[in-house]
């Protein structure tokens, strides 16, 4: 019954223009890129200055129908951060799968205000471009949690995942596990040009708020 209702949306998804939402990905990401490169070059000289290791972190991510990719970042947090994940599990102050934790002592002094501002995403658009994301779609998990969801929560594997979405204009980080899953899903059966449209100019007010950012 999940196969049945996984390959009706993503019938749904195919219909609703599909062709379209890439050349808008592709064509913004591109502008995007030549319009803010400064903005890249002063961020990886910060990276790069002020903490060991590379400037952009790189990380297996669940994709389009559930297929892996490599998602780019700048690097927010110390190089020993994943060795380190055990001890801050127990800080998460987020309900379900996903850790999120407000004072992660693995952040950097400069990968937090990146965090805050939502610039340690930008690399994204490298994504984007290479077709791994879209603009706006369900944020990418990491292998190990798409490992625990349950039945329904990977139809949000049938579209491409986002830059940014319905969970990050709607508080990020300070919206619990299910209810991310129920925006996700509310995203993939309704979405369209116009709802990316919206999606991406309340992003912006979202990005300023910096509400559920770290």
């Amino acid at each position: 019954m999940t196969t049945t209702l996984i390959e009706a949306v993503r019938l749904d998804t195919v219909q609703s223009g599909g062709r379209s939402k890439r050349i808008m990905d592709f064509t913004l990401s591109l502008l995007g890129l030549l319009a803010i490169w400064p903005v890249f070059l002063a961020i990886a000289v910060a990276v790069s200055c002020t903490s060991r290791g590379p400037v952009f972190f790189v990380q297996q991510r669940v994709g389009l129908n559930g297929k892996t990719f490599k998602m780019f970042k700048f690097r927010s947090m110390y190089q020993d951060a994943d060795a380190r994940r055990a001890e801050v599990e127990k800080l998460s102050d987020r309900n379900g799968i996903c850790l999120k934790v407000k004072r992660d002592p693995r952040i950097t002094p400069v990968g937090r205000v990146l965090r805050r501002l939502s610039l340690d995403e930008l690399p994204q658009i490298f994504n984007v471009l290479l077709g791994d994301m879209s603009l706006v779609g369900p944020r990418p998990a990491l292998v190990s949690e798409v490992e625990e969801y349950p039945d329904h929560a990977h139809l949000r594997h049938t579209v491409l995942p986002g830059i940014t979405g319905l969970w990050q204009i709607s508080g990020r980080a300070d919206i619990g596990f299910e209810e991310m899953i129920s925006l996700d899903l509310h995203y993939v059966r309704r979405v369209s040009f116009q709802t990316d449209a919206v999606i991406l100019l309340m992003t912006f007010r979202a990005v300023l708020s910096g509400r559920g950012a770290y």
